[in-house]
């Protein structure tokens, strides 16, 4: 089924060069059944960049998803034009009066901040106040995966002496998991981020369950024990060159210590075309995430807030061991087997 997006998005250009079938407003008027809703919160400069990658991963599900935009009001946008904004975002008190399936927070260039250092933080509160009675259930993309552990959780930010950039794998914590059904035992995962969170606090907090976790990166996925908050510590929605951009800017820029992008470049070599390693694991999570919301929101979303304050919503499944290698034999693949090198071929770099 298609996404539903506003009429005049630029990124319904891109989507169908990339044959994604996507309803434009008018033309979805003429579907008779209820969509999915849901509410994209960007806070990432490349705005046009980010709604473009998120519609791709949301395009995957046999589900027609209807897309609203919001943005903040406290800060101003200087990477993308004001008519776009004008056009396509709206911000919360636009949307206050609406229920919604899901609540998409993206990440955000500001993890070496305290949050409270944030222009917009305490608008950001507000809008997860107002998602906790009139939003199903919500993704947070890493710097807003550690925004909403912080501010619902308590969970501490810890900001890192050097930047975890590149590829790192993530090993499976339960198989049976709702959201990660279907995952492989690793599943590669993108980071690009100069913090992470206190792993110790995200274990003793009883209402947190981590899904994927890396002995590099440590947890890339972690839900909430009824699945209301979905918090990805990675980038998963990134495009393959993304991390190159990253790197490449960066150069250009003439910093110091700039990382290299790990288990990216085929043989470390910049001048390869990077290796899109996680592109299935993406569109996969982003589907179980889409369909179990749909198998558990109520048809009349206006429900939504009643069911949220009774507890009535979601599911409740934990799991059963501590963040780590679940295996028997606790083997870690690639945790030192040279990845992204082949034995006998010299490095480049």
């Amino acid at each position: 089924m298609p996404i539903t997006i506003p009429t005049g998005l630029p990124a319904r250009s891109i989507l169908d060069s990339e044959r994604i079938f996507a309803l434009e407003s008018h033309e979805a008027e003429r579907q008779e059944m209820r969509p999915l809703r849901l509410v994209i919160l960007n806070l990432m400069p490349t705005k046009v960049e980010t709604e473009t990658q998120l519609l791709r991963l949301i395009s995957k599900s046999p589900l027609q998803v209807e897309i609203d935009f919001m943005k903040t009001s406290t800060h101003q946008a200087v990477h993308t034009s004001m008519d776009h904004l004008v056009k396509f975002y709206e911000n919360l008190d636009s949307f206050k009066d609406n229920c919604y399936d899901g609540l998409v927070v993206t990440g955000a260039p500001v993890e070496q901040m305290d949050f409270e250092q944030v222009d917009y933080w305490e608008e950001l509160t507000r809008i997860l106040d107002w998602s906790s009675t009139h939003v199903f259930s919500t993704m947070y993309l890493c710097w807003g995966a550690m925004a909403g552990l912080y501010y619902r959780h308590g969970i501490a930010k810890r900001n890192l002496d050097r930047k975890v950039f590149g590829v790192f794998p993530q090993y499976l914590q339960d198989e049976y998991c709702f959201i990660t059904n279907g995952f492989d035992e690793i599943a590669l995962q993108p980071h690009s981020r100069w913090a992470g969170v206190d792993e110790d606090q995200v274990r003793a907090c009883p209402d947190l369950q981590v899904l994927t976790w890396g002995p590099q990166s440590g947890p890339g996925l972690i839900s909430t024990q009824d699945f209301s908050e979905i918090f990805v510590l990675g980038h998963w929605e990134y495009d393959r060159d993304t991390l190159a951009h990253e790197y490449q800017r960066d150069m250009a820029k003439g910093l110091d210590q700039v990382p290299f992008p790990v288990n990216y470049y085929p043989h470390d070599d910049p001048t390869l075309e990077p290796v899109f390693s996680w592109r299935a694991h993406a569109n996969l999570l982003w589907r179980n995430w889409l369909n179990w919301v749909y198998e558990t929101t109520p048809y009349d979303l206006d429900q939504v807030p009643t069911l949220r304050a009774a507890g009535q919503l979601g599911t409740d499944r934990s799991i059963r061991h501590a963040p780590g290698c679940p295996r028997a034999d606790g083997y870690r693949p690639l945790a030192g087997d040279g990845y992204g090198l082949i034995p006998g071929v010299v490095n480049s770099r």
